[in-house]
């Protein structure tokens, strides 16, 4: 996709040794050359207008945050500035892509530094949020932080990400200066085109949203009503619940295991390069399967048969995300490998004689269980559920004989569900990997975006607001991005 895209007609070399070569007419300055540290205190106060920094939002409103809401003081003269149009980098978080420019006055942690355009030498803030977002630079910026050590996972993440850069290695980054026309040529191209992948990326999310309730709505009337129409049918004893099948059964969770409901060791284990794969609560996927290329990491032999003591996974469990972000997330284990499990996993290991395995993972998915689970689980800054509420949550529990049926029925009628969701999640990728690409190749001068024009009119949406425009240009939009993003694999 990159190649429709042309290139400066003369580059020159740099001494910046992450990007070898710049336009011809590019300079390259230190960062405290470029950009002006504002670094005001808000004291005496001038503004109790809270902000916040994230590494997807940029910087929004503390007022709208649903998450980590103690983090701020009320002494508000313990903290910083931030002006409309400011840079604001958080000291911590950067490497990751924790920047942004606030379209707010208000005051910010200190732990961030904040940044604005001399009026002798004008700069774009927004150009050098993008450069920073850039994954080349991230790179540089991790080569600078010090504090913590951030282990990379693989997979794109870190488990640690406390690495502060400090204000003086900050300032005397080197880094490229296109002239101010230019920057702001390539700042609307790249807010053009990364609104059309947001865009992209939010319909093929939406989609993914439509397809699970589809999926929660068959495994739902599959395991609270069955497969026969006619079946008589009796009040279940549970008003939000309704009728049920009249043979069928409904019991507390802990009545149908063959051990106690457990999880994994309340501690954080020393892990080794190669052992035992440890899992949490990442390593359950969306359907429901477990991705050992997410595990936490490995223990050893020796440490496992600790742990096995307690708690040790074997093929037909069941696992329920009992804390985190995820709470309620069901895992099922398909698999013979050795592994063990940390405690945001609690284990559900089926009575054979009674329920079959699969069939406790479809039940502990549907709505009406995680209904259940969402009203009884305690919130701090996240959910979390504990064992004793857990083993006292209702199911429903048909004759054997039916569940092997109903199991039947439900994964031929989720199979094209699963699949899409394959399809869309792989497309999603793609696109990703690409918003990445096309940030780094103009902020980097490697794509000319000066004589790329504009549409005139073009809808503008935020990124949470997805009704604030027209179904019509929604569906013709979707066609054309389609058929854009899709050419990217070849």
């Amino acid at each position: 996709m990159m190649e429709k895209y042309k290139q400066y007609k003369n580059y020159k070399d740099c001494d910046l040794i992450w990007l070898n070569k710049i336009p011809e007419h590019w300079e390259i300055f230190s960062f405290r050359n470029i950009l002006v540290e504002r670094n005001e205190k808000n004291s005496p106060i001038k503004s109790k207008e809270r902000l916040s920094l994230s590494i997807n939002k940029g910087v929004t409103l503390y007022a709208d945050k649903t998450t980590n809401l103690d983090r701020f003081k009320d002494d508000f003269t313990k903290y910083k500035l931030a002006h409309e149009g400011d840079l604001v980098l958080n000291s911590m978080n950067m490497i990751v892509g924790a920047v942004g420019v606030s379209n707010y006055f208000g005051c910010v942690s200190p732990i961030y530094y904040t940044f604005t355009s001399a009026p002798n030498n004008c700069n774009s803030t927004k150009y050098y949020e993008y450069l920073f977002r850039s994954k080349i630079v991230q790179g540089v910026l991790f080569s600078l932080g010090r504090g913590l050590i951030a282990k990379d996972r693989g997979d794109g993440k870190y488990n640690t990400l406390r690495l502060k850069v400090s204000r003086s290695d900050l300032r005397s980054l080197k880094l490229p200066n296109p002239n101010y026309s230019e920057q702001i040529q390539i700042v609307s191209f790249l807010n053009f085109k990364l609104a059309k992948i947001d865009r992209f990326i939010r319909k093929k999310k939406q989609l993914i949203k439509l397809l699970s309730e589809q999926k929660a709505a068959i495994i739902n009337q599959a395991v609270t009503k069955g497969l026969d129409p006619n079946a008589k049918m009796k009040p279940s004893g549970i008003e939000w619940l309704g009728d049920i099948p009249e043979h069928w059964e409904v019991r507390k969770l802990k009545t149908i295991v063959s051990k106690k409901i457990t999880d994994g060791p309340h501690e954080t284990p020393e892990f080794v390069e190669q052992g035992i794969p440890f899992i949490s609560a990442e390593a359950v996927n969306s359907d429901g399967s477990i991705s050992f290329e997410n595990k936490r990491a490995d223990i050893s032999k020796e440490l496992d048969k600790i742990y096995s003591l307690k708690c040790k996974p074997q093929r037909d469990d069941v696992f329920i995300v009992k804390s985190g972000s995820t709470t309620g997330k069901i895992g099922y284990v398909n698999t013979d490998l050795d592994f063990n499990i940390w405690s945001p996993l609690a284990l559900v290991r089926s009575k054979k004689d009674l329920i079959i395995g699969e069939y406790t993972f479809r039940t502990l998915q549907s709505p009406y269980f995680q209904l259940q689970v969402q009203t009884k689980w305690s919130f701090g800054t996240q959910p979390n559920i504990g064992m004793g509420i857990l083993e006292n949550l209702y199911v429903i529990v048909p004759p054997k004989s039916e569940q092997f049926e109903i199991l039947k029925f439900i994964n031929n009628e989720i199979q094209v569900i699963e699949t899409t969701f394959s399809t869309i999640e792989k497309e999603i990728a793609l696109v990703v990997e690409y918003k990445t690409s096309l940030i780094a190749e103009a902020v980097t001068g490697k794509i000319d975006v000066r004589d790329f024009e504009i549409p005139e009119i073009e809808e503008t949406e935020s990124y949470e607001d997805p009704d604030s425009y027209r179904e019509e240009e929604e569906l013709s939009i979707a066609a054309e991005d389609e058929a854009e993003y899709q050419t990217i694999e070849e």
